[in-house]
């Protein structure tokens, strides 16, 4: 059984985690300052893991402005919240839970 290499990578694995868990509707979304300091990322190794992940089709992000200021969001899609799920379940049955 083979894990997603998408969301295998620890940090990819962290941010679809706290995609998954931490926004109650599929279809909440947080900003870019708030999940960079909710993981303690920096902000190039976030917005570099975010681009993987938005390559694949599993966050969205979106900019607004707040003034003269942009704003960034990001949220988990369906098709990322159903990957990390089908990778959640593989890990679990991998270790024998």
């Amino acid at each position: 059984m083979d894990l997603d290499p998408v969301i295998h990578a620890p940090v990819r694995l962290r941010i679809v985690t706290h995609l998954d868990t931490s926004l109650v509707d599929p279809d909440d979304e947080v900003t870019f300052p708030r999940l960079q300091r909710d993981l303690e990322l920096t902000a190039g190794n976030l917005t570099t893991h975010l681009a993987k992940l938005e390559q694949a089709g599993y966050v969205a992000t979106s900019k607004t402005f707040s003034g003269r200021k942009p704003v960034t969001y990001v949220r988990l899609t369906h098709e990322g919240r159903a990957a990390f799920h089908t990778y959640r379940s593989a890990l679990l049955k991998l270790l024998g839970e």
